[in-house]
């Protein structure tokens, strides 16, 4: 088992450090999307620090930018990580597989889900004013409206 787990944290540690592509052709849109929130994020987290930091001049841009420069070959390499490509490709092999909705039937499935939360917001209310009555009339709730 020790050796199993050894043998998959030095294929991680040993990934990111090459240059190939792992099946280049397969699960592309799916990939580059991964790996273009990965990349945000790590610009995000990068520029808050900068932000934040009261430190030298140095560390202030020195290390937001080394931190931009890691995520960045990270965040490719993450994607072309064996088991992680394998994960994305089926993943974009799913989505091929989804029938998606017209603009017509997507307004009118939308126009239906806010008038149902419409409505059940507005039975909500109602049972809200009847127990509030309820409840004032047989002494639970002062009717005074004003907390002390």
């Amino acid at each position: 088992m020790s050796t199993e787990k050894a043998a998959t944290s030095n294929s991680l540690l040993g990934e990111l450090f090459q240059l190939g592509l792992y099946k280049p052709t397969q699960g592309r849109i799916a990939r580059q999307v991964t790996g273009g929130a990965l990349a945000l994020t790590c610009l995000i987290g990068a520029y808050r620090f900068y932000m934040v930091s009261t430190a030298s001049q140095g560390v202030r841009f020195g290390v937001p930018l080394a931190l931009v420069l890691i995520g960045l070959w990270f965040s490719y390499r993450i994607v072309n990580y064996p088991k992680f490509a394998d994960f994305l490709i089926a993943v974009e092999a799913e989505m091929n597989k989804v029938s998606w909705p017209s603009r017509t039937e997507l307004v009118r499935s939308s126009m239906v889900v806010i008038f149902v939360i419409f409505v059940l917001s507005m039975i909500l209310f109602g049972f809200d004013v009847f127990w509030r009555f309820f409840f004032q009339l047989i002494g639970i709730v002062d009717s005074g409206g004003g907390g002390k």
